[in-house]
């Protein structure tokens, strides 16, 4: 059997059309629609009934589409492991961080690479955990490290290692709570100022929701959000605002003194689950390892405010 028929057969699914499939491919129409004709013929049966200007799969159509979708990324995956071993080295690595993992991971990340791998090409991109997973599944991007909790479990994902961890909430040194509530904040009292926090997950609102009542939603209770927890560090030490998420990512300036965890009453022992995922089955590129062991090193529970990945 033809792979490029099969190849040919699912884009005109994808795109819905002759026209676009064609457009997409690079081939014209009439090349498309031989191909689809071969394969028809192949089969002994119609793939499509075209309907007008429209295409309906037939049964043998629907039934080809479910096994060609596995055989097309089986056969991409042979040649890409194929390639892997005659190219030697580490290959190459495009990596979604969400929120979170970008602020622990992605500086430390670029400036390990670049001191002691100099000559692999690394690309780290940014974004909504929704919209990595479609690019990972796309294959546009290798691997994934974001907040498990927000991913549906899924047999075409692999998740691990995964790590727990703390969040809480921060403000800056100075702040009128401080003074104010020395053996501990109540909840009710933070809710006079802005709260700032990346986009959380239903299941970290619900347990915000258990532990405070309904005035911690998170849709109600933060004021200032955004992807990019730097910028919301940055706002915190501005600011009276007060930062609620992971507390690693805000290590540097508690150290520093900048920044004060606040101790809320009752206290708040619920944090992220960050995880690195994958395509379950998907040839990976050795440099995988060495980010897998990066992240082992940067994430796993330590007494250092600072960790030398250097």
């Amino acid at each position: 059997m033809n792979l490029r028929h099969l190849e040919h057969f699912l884009a005109l699914s994808d795109m819905g059309s002759f026209s676009r499939a064609a457009e997409k491919l690079h081939i014209t129409q009439s090349a498309l629609s031989r191909s689809i004709q071969s394969l028809e013929e192949e089969l002994g049966g119609p793939l499509l009934d075209r309907i007008g200007k429209r295409n309906e799969m037939t049964p043998l159509g629907q039934s080809v589409l479910e096994r060609a979708r596995g055989i097309v990324k089986e056969a991409a995956e042979l040649k890409r492991g194929a390639a892997l071993l005659q190219q030697g080295g580490l290959g190459s690595l495009r990596l979604g961080l969400g929120s979170g993992p970008g602020a622990l991971l992605m500086t430390p990340w670029l400036v390990y690479m670049a001191t002691h791998h100099p000559g692999v090409k690394v690309s780290v991109t940014r974004g909504p955990t929704e919209v990595q997973l479609r690019q990972l599944r796309d294959r546009s991007l290798d691997a994934l490290v974001v907040d498990i909790r927000r991913i549906v479990p899924a047999a075409d994902l692999s998740i691990g290692p995964t790590f727990d961890m703390p969040a809480g909430m921060v403000c800056r040194a100075g702040h009128p709570l401080l003074a104010q509530y020395p053996n501990g904040v109540p909840f009710e009292a933070l809710l006079s100022y802005p709260v700032a926090s990346i986009p959380l997950s239903e299941e970290i609102a619900r347990i915000l929701v258990a532990r405070y009542g309904p005035k911690a939603d998170p849709a109600e209770m933060t004021t200032l959000q955004c992807e990019e927890i730097s910028s919301l560090l940055q706002t915190v030490q501005q600011s009276d605002a007060i930062y609620l998420g992971i507390l690693a990512a805000a290590r540097q300036e508690m150290s520093r003194g900048d920044l004060v965890q606040l101790s809320v009453v009752p206290h708040l022992d619920q944090g992220a689950m960050l995880g690195v995922v994958t395509l379950a089955g998907r040839t990976e590129q050795p440099v995988m390892r060495v980010f897998r062991d990066f992240v082992v090193r940067m994430l796993s529970p330590s007494d250092d405010t600072h960790r030398d990945v250097s």
